[in-house]
Parts: structure tokens; C-alpha cells; sequence
């Protein structure tokens, strides 16, 4: 890892890995899979459109995060949220619309990512989460997580409608394997950066199963909150982390 001081740190781009980022990054891909399907479903505007809506998003605060010179908390969640949201409208997209199914879109995105992550570390000549300055760097880390979060969201519909686990077991299969890295970051030397990736893919699932355990109805295991009452606690748990995070910043 790289060494950082107070000058270097400066000039960093994203988001340190703490207990707070994957508390804050669990909320996001909650409130990823009950706007996703906000847009789908409660507005009826259907995958290829929800797929455009949250892809534009994506683009334009990804843009904005590129061209800051430092970190922004605010600015680096919006681009979480927006890698979140478009992940559920592709991995939808591509079993409902396309009707690839989610075992063959996992393993698509699964490809993809592996590839980017191949070409990361080839073009770079390392892989590294935090501390991140270079452009080419940080654009290379936005993909990943894209294909990561749209990978978890395949997967946690794979362990749904596949596999045939309640939304309540689904998230604890997931919490499980999240447990394991821990494990594993803690009692053994496996290199870090890999139990990262697994750690940001694994915790799609997790989020998402819990937005589909509030928005469900009953009958399909749910608690039938509906997705504008979750999508709107989401938001306000999110918001009050960044809120919490941004002040820090200031300190």
C-alpha cells in the first residue's frame, strides 16, 4: 500500500476503507434496489427506461467526481449510489428484457469484472482501493465497482428466484460469506485488495435481498413497505452517514 501523508492524502480521490465505508456502502445498495425498482416497477417505466435514467445519473456524477481534484464525500457516495442503481437496472435488464437469465448474467458480469480488474493490474502494475490520485486509476475503480454491484445484484436474484431462498435467507447466505472475509482479513495474509472485491460484491446481495425483504409483499416473503416508504428510509439513513462523514472531513 501505498504510504500517505497529510499532503498526499490530499489529493486523494475516494473513500478510506472503514467500518463506516461498508455500513454506508450496505445502505447504498439497499437504496440501489428499491429505486431500481421504484422506477421499474412502481412507476411502471420498465427495465430499458430505468436502465437509461439511471444510467445518465451515473454518467453525470461520475463526471463531476472525475474532473474534483480531492475526496468529497457527498460526491463519492452519489457515484456509489449511481453504480448501485444502474447495477440493478442491468442485471434486470439483461434476465427479464434480454432473457438471459441471472445464472448467465452472473456469470457475463463476473467476466467482465475479472477482466477489468486483469487490465488494471496489467496497465498500472498494481491494484489498490485507498489511496487513489490518478485519473486512469480512479476510472479503472469506478468500472469495477459498476460490474461488482451489478454482479451482486444478479447473484442476489440468482439465490432468490434460481436457488429458490426467502429474501430473509438470501441475505444471511450472503452475511455468511461477509463473515468469512472478515475472517479471513483478520487471521490470515490473503492479499487484501482480493478480499476487497469479494467483500464489495458480496455486500450487493446482502443490501439488495434486505430492499427486496422491505418491498415484497407478503406472499412472496416480503414486509410489503413498498418501495417509495424504503427508497425514502434508504435516503434518509444514507444522507445522515455522508452528513456524519462530510463533517468529519471538515475537522
Amino acid at each position: 500500500m501505498k504510504a500517505i501523508t497529510i499532503e498526499t492524502e490530499k489529493l486523494n480521490k475516494v473513500a478510506k476503507i472503514t467500518l463506516l465505508f461498508w455500513i454506508m456502502k450496505i445502505i447504498a445498495t439497499t437504496l440501489g434496489e428499491t429505486l431500481g425498482d421504484l422506477l421499474a416497477h412502481t412507476l411502471n417505466l420498465g427495465y430499458a427506461i430505468g436502465l437509461a435514467i439511471t444510467g445518465i445519473f451515473f454518467l453525470m456524477v461520475l463526471a463531476i467526481q472525475l474532473k474534483a481534484k480531492n475526496y468529497s464525500s457527498i460526491l463519492f457516495w452519489l457515484v456509489i449510489v449511481g453504480t448501485t442503481t444502474v447495477g440493478t437496472e442491468i442485471s434486470d435488464f439483461m434476465d427479464r428484457t434480454l432473457h438471459l437469465g441471472y445464472l448467465a448474467g452472473s456469470l457475463i458480469l463476473i467476466t467482465l469484472l475479472l477482466n477489468t480488474l486483469w487490465i488494471w493490474n496489467n496497465k498500472i502494475g498494481e491494484i489498490e482501493v485507498y489511496p487513489i490520485f490518478d485519473k486512469k486509476v480512479e476510472l479503472f475503480y469506478w468500472v469495477a465497482i459498476l460490474f461488482s454491484n451489478s454482479l451482486g445484484t444478479a447473484f442476489g436474484d440468482f439465490l432468490s428466484d434460481n436457488v429458490g431462498l426467502s429474501y430473509l435467507q438470501g441475505a444471511m447466505v450472503t452475511a455468511g460469506v461477509i463473515l468469512i472475509v472478515v475472517f479471513l482479513h483478520y487471521a490470515t495474509k490473503i492479499n487484501h485488495v482480493i478480499l476487497f472485491w469479494v467483500a464489495f460484491i458480496f455486500t450487493r446481495p446482502f443490501g439488495a435481498t434486505f430492499g427486496d425483504l422491505l418491498t415484497k409483499t407478503n406472499a412472496e416473503g416480503g414486509l410489503d413497505l413498498g418501495t417509495i416508504p424504503a427508497t425514502l428510509v434508504s435516503v434518509t439513513f444514507l444522507g445522515f452517514l455522508v452528513y456524519y462523514s462530510h463533517k468529519k472531513e471538515l475537522v
